[in-house]
């Protein structure tokens, strides 16, 4: 079928907009809403940010070549190059747009929620169902009320699936995202300690990410955690069929027999509806496991073929600073983690550094995890409890208060005070660990990504003239 016409018709109605100016047959080449990186021929939508009133820069914009803008009523001008296009609301409308795309193109939608192991999961689900089918899936983090729009506006090519991710901070906003994606298949990963400075707590996360419930119809999938009690609770109220996955319990798809090879990966025996599989992957730990079932669990549902499976889960990579593995020409290896943390997943990381063999000390350098609101200190004291249980040899913190309380915990708890240090930012902390890290030494780097922890490995990379 050929790819959907964006003509500023066909993108008015679709926004309940009014064409202020300019041709109605004329089409658009994409969607934009940075002026920035806008390229001719682009619709250009005015969104009105925290920081910023996107309509403000409707004329640079037309300067810039776009074929169409989208501003609110009242501020678009008569007799413009571009098309002009009027609305209520211009998130609104771009999420209008958005809709209308999902549901002209004929596209199947996995859509992805959980605290943890979003993307790596819709990167493993892609690359399963790559080889049966085209898919796209949402670049990066493109993944909340803004993004997600900008993403399914690439479905006017008419791919035969797209796999996304749900990503929320707040109540309501899980709901949001459903409504614009209308998944035939959900994906739940599972429930954490992440954004609790907006939620009461960790059950009212786990109702904010059951959202993903809404508008299911019978015909609706959702593959389910099936390890974590959290979702179990909910999935009664799911309006479909469940599948579930889950490691050593009662799933649809689950993982037997595992051997941790540390930071080398996983392997298992992996039961499924169509049989079993011995499972390898090189993705590290046991939550990356749970990922790749959950991917397995979408992937038997599309009917790829279990070899398949076992074939691209072996060279399977990881997302950047998500888990990657990076020896260094001087013998150190460091776990980048660093693109982001809550306790749930510094927890599995941590597991990971734990259980990995190294010829040298295990080194743990964390930046604090934001957004925790009132539960902060007590849950960045937990991680520095939970290391010294595991025996890390050396801790580098990053941050403010709360890095420093889950140092001060992580002595308290028996690791020796000269192997604690604690840092405000993380070029001092850079500077210190490309100082103290020798060969032999297993480095994992973890931390929110306000803290830019991702500055730390590069450093070490640089002193150790990294390879993957």
């Amino acid at each position: 079928m050929p790819a959907i016409r964006l003509t500023a018709e066909w993108v008015a109605r679709a926004m309940a907009g009014a064409i202020r100016s300019g041709d109605p047959g004329r089409e658009f080449g994409g969607v934009s809403i940075d002026t920035r990186t806008l390229a001719a021929g682009e619709l250009f939508i005015g969104i009105h940010g925290e920081q910023f009133d996107g309509a403000d820069f409707a004329d640079r914009a037309i300067a810039r070549g776009a074929a169409g803008v989208v501003v609110p009523v009242g501020r678009g001008r008569e007799g413009q190059a571009a098309v002009v296009i009027e609305v209520a609301d211009t998130t609104v409308a771009l999420q209008a747009l958005a809709r209308a795309v999902r549901r002209a193109s004929g596209t199947k939608v996995v859509a992805i929620t959980g605290s943890a192991g979003k993307t790596t999961t819709k990167e493993v689900t892609g690359e399963f169902l790559e080889a049966r089918y085209t898919v796209v899936r949402n670049r990066g983090n493109l993944n909340n009320h803004i993004g997600l729009p900008l993403s399914l506006v690439a479905l006017r090519d008419r791919p035969e699936v797209a796999v996304v991710e749900l990503g929320m901070n707040h109540p309501g906003e899980i709901s949001t995202l459903v409504g614009v994606a209308e998944p035939e298949v959900r994906v739940w990963t599972n429930v954490g300690e992440a954004h609790l400075e907006f939620f009461a707590s960790v059950d009212a996360i786990a109702d904010a990410k059951a959202e993903i419930f809404e508008g299911a119809t019978e015909s609706t999938l959702l593959v389910a955690n099936a390890n974590d009690d959290r979702i179990r609770a909910r999935t009664p109220r799911f309006g479909g069929r469940v599948v579930t996955f889950g490691i050593e319990c009662d799933a649809t798809v689950r993982a037997t027999r595992i051997a941790d090879r540390g930071i080398d990966g996983m392997t298992a025996r992996v039961t499924t509806p169509r049989g079993e599989l011995e499972l390898s992957t090189p993705l590290v730990g046991r939550g990356n496991l749970a990922n790749v079932l959950a991917a397995t669990a979408v992937a038997v549902e599309f009917e790829v073929p279990l070899a398949t499976i076992v074939d691209r889960a072996r060279w399977l990579r990881p997302a950047t600073h998500r888990g990657e593995v990076v020896r260094l020409a001087s013998g150190v290896t460091v776990i980048d983690d660093s693109y982001n943390a809550n306790p749930t997943a510094t927890a599995r990381a941590l597991d990971v550094l734990a259980g990995a063999s190294a010829s040298g000390r295990r080194i743990a350098i964390l930046g604090e995890m934001l957004e925790l609101g009132g539960h902060t200190v007590r849950l960045h004291e937990d991680v520095g409890r939970q290391l010294a249980r595991m025996g890390v040899d050396v801790l580098l913190t990053v941050g403010g208060t709360p890095a420093e309380a889950m140092a001060a915990a992580a002595v308290a708890a028996g690791l020796a005070r000269e192997y604690v240090r604690h840092f405000p930012e993380s070029e001092e902390a850079a500077e210190a660990a490309a100082g103290i890290v020798r060969p032999g030494d297993l480095v994992l780097v973890k931390g929110s990504r306000g803290i830019r922890t991702d500055r730390i490995v590069e450093r070490l990379k640089a002193y150790g003239l990294g390879r993957s």
